[in-house]
């Protein structure tokens, strides 16, 4: 079942993995504030803020926004290396996500949130990207075709049990052939991604 607008409102995913507890580290409320509040303390509010999707925010980013840009990120690459648990997977069989990892190169998406909405909205990408803690907001630089903005990208926490690295790739093939959790199964996941970049 898709994610939608309604269960960030409702802090919906934290409420599903409280659930999956013993099996899914959730960052303490505490902890998630803070996270939210420092990465905001990079932000002037007198600006509209930037966002990089290079994933299902792409498809279905859920934020209201002003402004979409094709954008290029230097140094992090696109990879499925975040075993998932709940949204593409199971206890029993994890599935994967997308991650940012260092190195290279990755295209997506730049979208832009007016400043007086940024706060909020911001807190909405938070309750569906920060809730488990694997991945670690920085602030980045894209390259939008003749303009460089800066951005909240979502990277990676190489510290996070749910961190997998670099897969065999016939290991790859399988859990995405073969997972599935709440939000469908990985494979879909992967199709819309392709389809979002336009790709087959």
């Amino acid at each position: 079942m898709a994610l939608t607008r309604e269960d960030l409102e409702n802090d919906a995913l934290r409420k599903q993995y409280e659930n999956l507890r013993d099996h899914v580290p959730l960052v303490p409320e505490e902890q998630f504030n803070a996270s939210l509040d420092a990465t905001l303390a990079g932000w002037n509010p007198a600006e509209d803020l930037w966002v990089f999707a290079y994933g299902s925010l792409i498809w279905n980013p859920l934020i209201h926004f002003v402004e979409q840009r094709r954008a290029l990120l230097h140094g992090f690459h696109r990879r499925f290396c975040l075993r998932s648990r709940g949204a593409r997977g199971t206890v029993a069989n994890p599935g994967l996500v997308l991650g940012l990892d260092f190195g290279g190169c990755c295209n997506g998406m730049a979208f832009r949130i007016e400043a007086a909405r940024a706060q909020h909205e911001l807190k909405m990408i938070w309750r569906r990207e920060m809730v488990l803690g694997s991945y670690a907001p920085r602030w980045v630089n894209l390259v939008c075709d003749d303009l460089t903005v800066r951005a909240v990208a979502f990277v990676v926490n190489h510290a996070h049990p749910h961190y997998a690295g670099k897969l065999p790739a016939d290991e790859l093939t399988r859990i995405l052939a073969t997972a599935g959790g709440q939000a469908g199964a990985a494979q879909c996941n992967l199709r819309r991604n392709r389809r979002s970049r336009g790709g087959p």
